[in-house]
């Protein structure tokens, strides 16, 4: 069989000129976007300024543009969109920053409009103007202009979108001290005017949207690019007290050796403004393990153990592992332990996530630690506590468990089972079926297993009870393989509507 020829550069250049143009020509007239681009190139032989009087014509009609998109024309509009970025930062970009950098900031402040015109949820349009975004680093490099941040303010400096501060990541670290001091004044500036605006709204003491914070947020880039912390943390204490992170600042005091301001601001609302409870979880929030209240008490210990009070710094981190059971907390309890201390401190740990009242945390921390014996051996002596509604996690429990520890799978598996059944989730019955199968394949095991409570079953009486109490539920075995059966002599009493019985 042939090996398909490879595309790059080299490959294409060898087609030769005529054949490339004749190419391109082809798909010029069927990808709007892409014709765009070429139109684009086309210009650029007569300078940066042509290649802009296109970009700006395009952009005037993005600006103006009302009418929703509808779904039949989406794609065609995306391509459209990413013909226009492409233009800008491949073509006007590398001809003449500064007017790139402006057509850049133009673009991306359409986003809003563009998302009210057309259904993005599958986010394809919010990837084009990101690249917009993370192009704006390479361009502001090569700026010889000083009037960028008065362009990005014009533009965004008002938006709710999200998109303001990114960019400000991106040319923050490429401007001169000169414009930054500038940007900084600016900023500073409105923020005290809004501050005042906002003042009726925030004696409230209700939530509500303020500018001032991508604004202030902005103002620490350029402090931490000019190397003042002083005044980035200034700008941190101006903050309303529920969005200051105070553990960053203490980070950055840690690094800079000033231990004594470090630990005033790690304790800073103390440790119930990092708690968060048992039980709530978020695939957005940080994973357990490294939850605000965790990550405030490994850096309070890091501050503790410079300032040479290593004991205190002990104790705090045993007394948050205890309530939180987080794997890096007692990690660095047993860093700070001198040799065969640590053993004996482990096996304390050990004992207390046994006893732990939280069943989920003790199980998560057994199998990260990792002590899958002792996650075995807390799923049995807990048996009666699992709940097949946690199937988001279970079954990969479950399935970590059954090679070396089949009665722990088992009673995890038939609590997913008994779950879907007596709730009868039907979109589930596959996901039951798979489970019963593998009760069967552990059942000889987990049976024989000495350490199987007494109130467990066997697994055929186990089996014989699902029977009783879910036969009639044909959708299940039917998914198991075991279709209900029909006796001719049982099947039509009661009048015409017969009754369906289970066969063994």
């Amino acid at each position: 069989m042939a090996r398909k020829p490879a595309l790059s550069k080299e490959s294409l250049t060898a087609l030769g000129a005529e054949k490339l143009a004749e190419l391109v020509f082809d798909e010029v007239h069927v990808n709007a976007g892409f014709k765009r681009r070429v139109n684009a190139a086309l210009a650029g032989k007569s300078g940066p300024e042509a290649i802009t009087k296109l970009i700006d014509r395009r952009l005037s009609g993005l600006e103006r543009a009302r009418t929703f998109i509808d779904w039949d024309k989406e794609r065609a509009f995306r391509d459209d969109l990413q013909g226009l970025c492409d233009s800008i930062v491949k073509e006007l970009c590398p001809a003449g920053a500064d007017l790139g950098a402006s057509r850049l900031i133009r673009f991306i402040a359409t986003h809003d409009q563009v998302f009210q015109r057309v259904d993005d949820s599958s986010g394809k349009l919010q990837d084009i103007y990101w690249q917009a975004i993370e192009a704006m680093g390479s361009v502001s490099a090569r700026l010889s202009s000083a009037n960028l941040p008065q362009i990005i303010m014009a533009a965004l400096g008002e938006t709710e979108h999200g998109y303001l501060k990114p960019i400000a990541e991106q040319v923050v670290p490429h401007l001169s001290p000169e414009v930054l001091a500038i940007w900084d004044a600016d900023l500073s500036e409105r923020i005290a005017e809004r501050d005042a605006a906002e003042a009726g709204q925030r004696a409230r003491e209700r939530w509500f949207f303020s500018m001032t914070g991508q604004w202030r947020e902005i103002r620490q880039m350029i402090a931490t690019a000019s190397g003042d912390l002083d005044r980035l943390i200034a700008i941190e204490a101006e903050k309303p007290e529920r969005d200051r992170d105070t553990l960053d600042i203490a980070r950055r005091l840690l690094d800079a050796g000033r231990l004594t301001e470090a630990l005033d601001w790690v304790r800073r609302g103390g440790p119930k403004a990092h708690l968060q409870p048992f039980g709530i979880e978020d695939e957005d929030e940080d994973p357990p393990d490294r939850s605000p209240l965790v990550r405030q008490s490994e850096l309070e210990a890091r501050i503790l153990r410079a300032l040479d009070r290593t004991p205190e710094a002990l104790a705090l981190l045993w007394d948050r592992f205890r309530d939180t059971l987080a794997p890096v907390l007692l990690r660095a309890h047993l860093k700070m332990l001198p040799d065969f201390e640590d053993m004996e401190a482990e096996e304390r740990a050990m004992t207390l996530a046994l006893a732990h009242p939280d069943t989920m945390a003790a199980l998560n921390f057994f199998l990260a630690w990792p002590r899958r014996d002792l996650a075995a051996g807390l799923v049995v002596a807990r048996h009666a506590q699992w709940e097949g509604r946690d199937w988001h996690i279970l079954p990969e429990v479950a399935d970590q468990l059954q090679h070396e520890h089949p009665l722990a799978a088992s009673i995890l598996f038939r609590a997913l089972l008994d779950d879907i059944l007596r709730r009868a989730r039907s979109k589930a019955y596959g996901h039951g079926a798979k489970y019963l199968r593998q009760l069967d394949l552990l059942a000889a095991e987990a049976d024989a297993d000495p350490a199987r409570p007494a109130d467990f079953d066997a697994h055929e009486a186990y089996r014989a009870k699902l029977r009783a109490d879910h036969g009639r539920k044909s959708g299940f075995w039917a998914q198991f393989g075991e279709p209900l059966s029909v006796p001719k002599s049982d099947s039509f009493k009661r009048g015409r509507r017969p009754i369906w019985n289970v066969g063994d």
